[in-house]
C-alpha cells in the first residue's frame, strides 16, 4: 500500500490541470542557456551537461521503479505543488534546474584538470563540493515536505547514501565526459546514458506502465 506521501504525488502524477505559466520562461531559460554555448561552440561543456542531466534522468527511472516493485514508497517523492509531475519523484521544475545544473557547475571547473584545490584535485573538489550542496537543498526541501523519504536508510541520518547516490554520480561522469580526448568519444558516451533513458521509458513506462 503507498505511503502517505507516494498516495498524494500518484493523485497528481501527469495531470495537466496542475499547469502554471511559469513553465514557458523556465523553459526558454534553459533554451537560452544551452544556445548561449552553442554559439560560443562550447560542445564539450554542453555534452557535459546533457551527461549530467541524463544521469538524473536515469536515477528518476530507477526511482519510479522501485515504487513499483514495492508498492509502498520511492526513495524520494514529490509530493507538493508543481505545474507537472512528469516522475513520482520528478516534478518539472526540479527537471528544468538539473537540465542546466551539470553545465552550471562544469564551468566551475579549472582548466587543468591537474591542478588542486585545497590539495585535491579540482575535478574531485567541485564534485564533492557540488553533491554536498545538492545534499543541503535536498534537507531544506525535505524540511518543508517539497521532497520526502519514507524509508529510514534514505533521510538526513544517512546523508552518505543521498551524497554518494543522488548526487555525486552525476558530477563524476558529467566531468569524465567534459575531460574526454576527443569529441567522437563524448557523442558516444552522452548517446549511451540517453540511450539507455529512452529504453527504460519505452520499455517501463510506455510498454509495461510501471512508471
Amino acid at each position: 500500500m503507498p505511503s502517505e506521501f507516494s498516495q498524494q504525488a500518484l493523485n497528481i502524477l501527469r495531470d495537466g490541470s496542475q499547469f502554471q505559466w511559469y513553465v514557458i520562461p523556465l523553459l526558454a531559460f534553459v533554451f537560452y542557456v544551452y544556445a548561449v554555448e552553442m554559439e560560443k561552440k562550447n560542445y564539450t561543456l554542453v555534452l557535459a551537461g546533457l551527461a549530467f542531466w541524463g544521469m538524473d534522468w536515469f536515477n528518476e527511472l530507477m526511482n519510479s521503479l522501485i515504487f513499483h516493485f514495492t508498492n509502498y514508497a520511492p526513495l524520494w517523492c514529490c509530493p507538493g505543488d508543481t505545474a507537472y509531475l512528469i516522475l513520482i519523484g520528478l516534478n518539472i521544475e526540479i527537471m528544468f534546474m538539473f537540465a542546466v545544473a551539470g553545465i552550471i557547475w562544469t564551468k566551475m571547473l579549472l582548466p587543468n584538470k591537474e591542478d588542486r584545490i585545497l590539495g585535491i584535485p579540482n575535478r574531485w573538489f567541485v564534485a564533492i563540493a557540488g553533491s554536498i550542496f545538492s545534499v543541503v537543498v535536498e534537507f531544506l526541501l525535505n524540511a518543508v515536505d517539497a521532497l520526502t523519504w519514507d524509508y529510514s536508510f534514505w533521510d538526513m541520518n544517512t546523508p552518505w547514501l543521498i551524497f554518494m547516490f543522488g548526487y555525486l554520480t552525476f558530477f563524476v561522469v558529467a566531468f569524465w565526459v567534459y575531460d574526454m580526448s576527443d569529441m567522437k568519444k563524448r557523442l558516444i558516451a552522452v548517446s549511451v546514458i540517453w540511450g539507455v533513458d529512452a529504453l527504460c521509458v519505452l520499455i517501463f513506462g510506455l510498454g509495461l506502465g510501471w512508471l
